[in-house]
């Protein structure tokens, strides 16, 4: 069993949702990311998305982006995201990471590292490191199936976004190769982008709910106490990305860390409310 399967049985269990925060691995500054993840913890989450930084993120909007770009610029690579997963694993041994981000720099490792092994250099990495599922945007389902087994053999989750606009083909192809949980994107756009309508969201739940039987996380456009409990009450996680990164651009280098925790802090009690 997974660490991410591990958590939300235990949640479940609990009647509790679980929250998850996405930061961009080395923003915004190139060594604070570990602190920053235990800060994440202690504010209350129970998955932590990182993301890997990359010079093309289709999915993500401006805030997102220029995280990225700052990480890219301090040489924030994939080879050194799961450096900082490996110090983050060093204190914290239950709470899972996810990676976030696209194909290419998946597929630009694995040409840097093979090693001839039964599986790719990644995922061989990755679980060394401790890192617990993979959510690689441009990964389409169809494509991925030998990818998801190589995962699941080192214990870790293939995790699909799903869109107001999937169909229910496209449900069920991720339905049948997804594990850990899904992740629905409630706006129609780019992370950080619209309003979002709650009411929408508690409507698509059990058309996705239908074809997926892993838990479902609802994220972008989630950014205050009052949404995330509105989302939370038909959800069973919320995923808060854009606003943590602007809380914390700018931030002194000592204040990072607690700038999230305080934040996340005011998100988990609204939830467990």
């Amino acid at each position: 069993m997974s660490r991410i399967v591990a958590t939300f049985t235990q949640l479940q269990a609990q009647g509790r949702k679980a929250l998850i925060p996405f930061v961009t691995a080395g923003f915004p500054y190139a060594d604070v990311t570990p602190e920053l993840m235990h800060a994440l913890v202690a504010g209350g989450a129970d998955v932590i998305e990182l993301g890997v930084p990359f010079s093309d993120p289709s999915a993500d909007g401006p805030v997102i982006q220029k995280a990225g770009d700052k990480a890219l610029a301090f040489g924030i690579g994939l080879a050194q995201v799961l450096d900082m997963v490996r110090v983050f694993r060093a204190k914290d041994e239950t709470t899972p990471v996810v990676l976030m981000g696209y194909a290419n720099p998946v597929e630009r490792y694995n040409q840097k590292h093979a090693s001839g092994a039964n599986y790719s250099a990644f995922v061989q990495d990755a679980s060394a490191a401790g890192v617990d599922g993979v959510l690689i945007v441009d990964y389409p389902p169809e494509e991925c199936e030998e990818f998801a087994a190589e995962l699941k053999a080192h214990d870790m989750d293939l995790i699909f976004l799903l869109a107001p606009t999937s169909t229910d083909e496209r449900m069920a192809q991720v339905a049948r190769i997804a594990s850990g949980y899904v992740y629905y994107v409630s706006l129609k756009g780019v992370t950080g982008s619209g309003a979002l309508d709650t009411n929408a969201v508690k409507a698509m739940l059990p058309r996705i709910r239908a074809f997926v039987s892993v838990p479902v996380g609802v994220g972008f456009g989630i950014r205050d106490a009052a949404t995330a409990r509105a989302v939370g009450e038909a959800a069973d996680a919320v995923v808060i990305g854009s606003k943590i990164i602007q809380l914390i651009d700018g931030q002194p280098r000592d204040q990072v860390a607690s700038t999230a925790q305080t934040f996340l802090r005011g998100i988990r009690s609204a939830l467990d409310s």
